[in-house]
């Protein structure tokens, strides 16, 4: 498999390891100091292009995959309100893209998990909700990507909360960001969001009654595990057409 990193920042560098320990070339590396090569002559050949820079680039970036016929894996996080635009473009131009907000594969374990407690805990009752996340300090978006998928698969399990707030005192910007936690009330999920170190990635979902506190929780050792996975993404896209995320790559229905 020829293929094209975009974002050659610690998860590029990484992913090109994992392309080489598979038996992949990594035939076009894309970064800031050379965007301007991002275009249809230098894609020509390539089989799939990985895809993980920042919020501000990764529409462009993936709307110039798609345009050239280059299948696209894409993990950027703090975007995606444009991703169904893509996903249409995609369909129209018979193309191929894969896009998950975390390529761990006990991440995407635990997204499912979390549906199913959710369920179970919407029909007894009695509990409040948050979702905890943690990550290394050069993260740039909060709340992560992760972070909003899940409270994504709660909101669908329970028709009591209505949506999500952001909590992360001195970290970026969020749209939906709240000073207090308060604000949200009983009707919304409160993510609250932590910016650290080197940490690679802990996410935690919390229910708590007067009696007890039921927690989900998943930590990422290293990037390896997100890049692995993504690389896994590509070798499954190559050669397909159409729009997939990892339920597919997992069969996952």
């Amino acid at each position: 498999m020829k293929a094209a990193i975009i974002g050659y920042g610690r998860m590029g560098h990484e992913i090109e390891r994992v392309l080489s320990e598979r038996g992949h070339e990594t035939a076009l590396i894309i970064d800031a100091a050379n965007a301007s090569e991002l275009d249809a002559a230098h894609l020509a050949g390539i089989d799939v292009a990985l895809e993980f820079t920042t919020p501000a680039t990764a529409y462009a970036n993936l709307r110039t995959c798609i345009e050239a016929g280059t299948a696209v894996v894409s993990g950027t996080t703090g975007w995606t309100d444009r991703l169904a635009e893509l996903e249409a473009l995609c369909r129209q131009r018979n193309g191929a893209l894969f896009y998950a907000s975390n390529y761990c594969l006990g991440v995407n374990l635990l997204f499912r998990l979390n549906r199913q407690l959710a369920a179970m805990i919407g029909r007894v009752g009695g509990y409040d909700l948050t979702i905890g996340e943690v990550h290394h300090v050069h993260k740039q978006d909060a709340p992560s990507g992760t972070a909003i998928t899940l409270a994504e698969g709660i909101l669908a399990e329970m028709p009591g909360k209505t949506g999500w707030v952001d909590y992360a005192p001195g970290v970026g910007q969020a749209a939906n960001r709240v000073e207090d936690p308060a604000e949200a009330g009983e009707e919304r999920i409160v993510i609250r969001s932590v910016r650290e170190g080197e940490v690679p990635g802990i996410h935690t979902v919390t229910y708590e009654s007067e009696d007890d506190r039921l927690e989900l929780r998943h930590t990422i050792k290293n990037r390896r595990a997100l890049a692995l996975g993504a690389v896994v993404a590509a070798e499954f896209l190559c050669g397909k057409r159409g729009v997939y995320t990892m339920d597919d790559l997992l069969r996952i229905s």
